[in-house]
This record gives C-alpha cells, structure tokens and sequence, in this order.
C-alpha cells in the first residue's frame, strides 16, 4: 500500500468543466466531488469567477491545491497571475498549453523557455511556483534529446517545476513513472491520468486503475519524488463524468492510505 494519503487526491475541474459554467452549477458540482471523496481541486475549465469559486469551495471544505492559468499572460503578465493566486490564497500554478508554439523551430522552442523562466523567476519572487504541463507534442525530438528534456534542462529548477501528465507522457512514447523519477524533487503536482488503446487501435482516456498504465511504478515514483498533490484527470469521458472520477477515486481509496 502506498503512503500517498486520499486528502493528497484533488479533482482537476477541467474534467467537469461542462458543469462549472456558472455558480449554480459550480456549486452542485463541487457538492457532488465532495460526496465522493475528494477534499480538494485544481481550479482549470471553470467559467466562475476565482473569488466567487473559493467562496464556493470554502463552503464545502475543498481546498484549492493549484490553477490553470493563461499561457499567455503568465509569459507576459505574471504580476497580474500572481495578484489573482494571492487573492484566494493560491501558491501553485501551470502554464497549461504550448499555444501558438512551433515545436519544428529550435528558436521558437529556446523563446518559450527563456520567456517560462522568466515568468517563473518573477513568480517566485511572490511565493508561486509555476509548472509546465505536459502534452504528447514536447516529446517530439529535440536534437538528440526530446523537447521536454530540453525545457527542464534550460529551465532553472527554481524558477520552473513540472506538472507531468501520466497519459501525455505515456501518448508521446514515454514512461510516466520513469520521468517522474527523472524529476524528483521537481514535481509538486501530477496529473493521474489512464491510458487506454481501442481494438481500433486508437488511445483513449481511462479512469485511474482502469486502463494500462503501471500503477504500482507511478505511486512509487510519486513518493520519492516527494509530490504534494495528485490530481485526478480526464479530458474525456465515456459517459458520465461523474461516474468516471467516482471509479478514478474509488481506485485511490482502494490503494493508498
């Protein structure tokens, strides 16, 4: 049995993000996460204003444990995202998707990571840690390397940690466990994410527990990676979502403390 406990497990609210389009709705959503299990979420996909989304939160006793933010305006406004994270009391983040980067040009790759070390830099100064969140593309090569290595190479540890995704990596040919080994120390938050291929051959989305990846390794590897929080994902469900992050837990709840 793993040593990661259940009050560690957050709901990324990206997978109900079709149910978090207004209070009403953000509301019953997180009475519903709550019902299930977990204690905390990582706020990304919510159309509710971040104060109005805390009140909503502390109501129910759900922590915030870290944010999706604009990829745009923490490379160019990190005063402004860090001002927002302090306002709900918020001290982890993650520039979420490589939009508008051209992962076949070196130059557009050295930009991005001298413009996430800079953000990062400035970020830190206010006590926020800003992440890097994976998607299959940064496994591209890079030279002798992959794109991904090359981010955590430039990157100074201080400045800019990682919040992989186990599916991503697992989808662009790497081994999930075996990266988050790679950045011990340096992974603060992870997204648990299954993986799955059709008879069709084509890869899809799982709960937690019920697709191929391999569990035992990930839990392992979280643990001396010292990983604060892990946070529940699908991008996709097969049907309810809410049945698919109930399955997700119930698997944790099964396995860790």
């Amino acid at each position: 049995m793993s040593s990661l406990r259940l009050d560690q497990v957050a709901i990324q609210l990206y997978t109900l993000r079709d149910f978090c389009t207004t209070v009403s709705d953000f509301t019953a959503t997180i009475k519903k996460c709550h019902d299930i299990g977990y204690r905390a979420v990582q706020l990304s996909g919510v159309k509710v204003p971040p104060k109005e989304a805390k009140k909503v939160l502390d109501d129910h006793g759900m922590t915030i444990c870290a944010t999706h933010e604009p990829g745009d305006e923490i490379l160019t406004q990190p005063e402004v995202v860090c001002e927002r994270l302090a306002s709900i009391g918020v001290k982890d983040t993650a520039y979420p998707w490589p939009g508008g980067i051209d992962f076949k040009s070196e130059e557009s790759v050295r930009t991005l990571v001298k413009k996430l070390d800079a953000a990062g830099a400035v970020m830190a100064k206010h006590g926020i840690r800003l992440s890097y969140h994976n998607h299959g593309v940064e496994l591209t090569r890079f030279g002798v390397t992959t794109v991904l290595d090359f981010i955590y190479r430039e990157a100074r540890p201080e400045h800019l940690k990682a919040e992989l995704d186990t599916y991503w990596i697992q989808y662009g040919g790497g081994d999930p466990a075996g990266w988050i080994e790679k950045l011990s120390g340096r992974v603060p938050i992870l997204h648990y994410k299954d993986y799955t291929i059709t008879p069709e051959q084509k890869p899809e989305f799982a709960e937690v527990g019920h697709g191929n990846l391999d569990w035992t390794r990930i839990f392992a590897a979280t643990e001396k990676a010292g990983t604060e929080w892990v946070a529940v994902e699908q991008d996709t469900c097969p049907g309810d979502p809410f049945v698919s992050i109930k399955k997700s837990f119930d698997f944790l709840r099964s396995t860790l403390k």
